[in-house]
């Protein structure tokens, strides 16, 4: 199988979209697959406003179909709705080549959160991105339900995975927080307003909040908050030692898919507090034993006050967090991804052959 993926998030840039994507690669290039990534790479790009760290490829028609045109591939997945996303979409298109994409990031309520315009003006743009895939990739089983309801029903399931060899409860600590008054309460991500960080921060709790991420409000709470330890972006073995070395694991989002970051903190052994809202409830379900209730042990608490969530996340257990975590790997979330693209090719396939009949 020859798939081209097509993304505008990709390294430099530290998220859990290029996470999933550098993952999904590496385990379908262990299977055999012939796979081309079509990133802003060798492209002009600018910084997005507001997004200094996120730079997006400026007018990559011509370097999009010049690539895919070299590699012909069978099937393209488009993971993002950004310039290289529609310049790939609309080769496919023109090609008569099937393509599947993703729902990986809430892009109307991040443009609502910083346009202050009402996220409904911006579904139409996302119905018209995703209608002539293939199937479009959710998360989890409520974005898939919300999706449904906005007009996006042709989904299919592309979970998460971990790197068990890298998060792990045993291994090294993190210097950086030896010292630090306990409990220490840990959250990592993107330092950026639809994170909802000032929840946490503004939480009345016990001990030392620290945040591992960059990002554009990164100056500005760190200047607010100056009792929070603001770390920067780590990643690889520095971000796994400063999972083991926290007391709860601290999610305030309210607006992601799914939180890669939360399954990393549980496969390090740590307890995770967070709202009750999609993403969260999709991992920890609302009493924090799974969705399905089967977990014997509770692993994450769920609340509307966050400070509750994280006093009841102090007491539980580290040992039962990871267990709980090894439910995912990459290589079940990457069969989900290759059953999806392989039927999408697999209908090419049926509709030329109707063609001949």
């Amino acid at each position: 199988m020859r798939i081209a993926i097509a993304t505008d998030a990709w390294y430099p840039q530290v998220n859990g979209v290029v996470r999933t994507l550098a993952a999904t690669v590496a385990e379908l290039d262990r299977r055999g697959w012939e796979v081309e990534l079509v990133t802003s790479e060798r492209m002009l790009t600018l910084p997005l406003p507001g997004y200094a760290s996120i730079r997006l490829a400026m007018a990559p028609r011509f370097n999009v179909r010049r690539t895919l045109g070299a590699f012909q591939p069978d099937v393209v997945h488009i993971a993002t709705e950004g310039p290289i996303g529609w310049s790939a979409r609309g080769w496919c298109l023109a090609h008569g080549v099937p393509f599947t994409t993703a729902f990986h990031t809430r892009f109307p309520d991040y443009a609502a959160i910083r346009t202050g315009l009402s996220a409904e003006r911006f579904w139409p743009i996302l119905r018209r991105f995703h209608a002539p895939a293939s199937a479009v990739m959710a998360a989890t089983a409520s974005l898939e339900a919300e999706l449904h309801e906005r007009g996006i029903s042709h989904t299919r399931r592309w979970s998460r995975g971990i790197d068990r060899w890298l998060f792990r409860p045993t291994g090294d600590r993190h210097a950086m927080l030896a010292d630090l008054p306990r409990p220490i309460l840990l959250s990592v991500g993107r330092v950026a307003a639809e994170k909802n960080l000032e929840a946490f921060l503004e939480a009345k709790v016990a001990g030392t909040k620290v945040i591992v991420g960059d990002g554009p409000d990164l100056a500005r709470l760190s200047h607010r908050y100056p009792d929070a330890v603001f770390t920067g972006a780590l990643a690889g073995e520095e971000l796994a030692a400063a999972y083991r070395s926290a007391d709860c694991f601290v999610f305030p989002s309210r607006t992601d898919t799914f939180g890669l970051v939360v399954i990393e903190a549980l496969a390090c052994g740590l307890p995770v507090a967070a709202l009750p809202v999609p993403g969260p409830l999709d991992i920890l379900g609302p009493q924090g034993r799974g969705t399905d209730g089967s977990m014997p042990a509770t692993v994450g608490a769920l609340d509307n006050d966050l400070a509750l969530a994280i006093e009841k996340a102090l007491r539980l257990d580290r040992i039962a967090a990871a267990a709980f975590a090894a439910r995912y790997s990459w290589e079940r979330a990457t069969d989900q991804f290759a059953a999806a693209i392989g039927s999408a090719a697999a209908a090419k396939v049926r509709q030329l052959d109707g063609a001949l009949v």
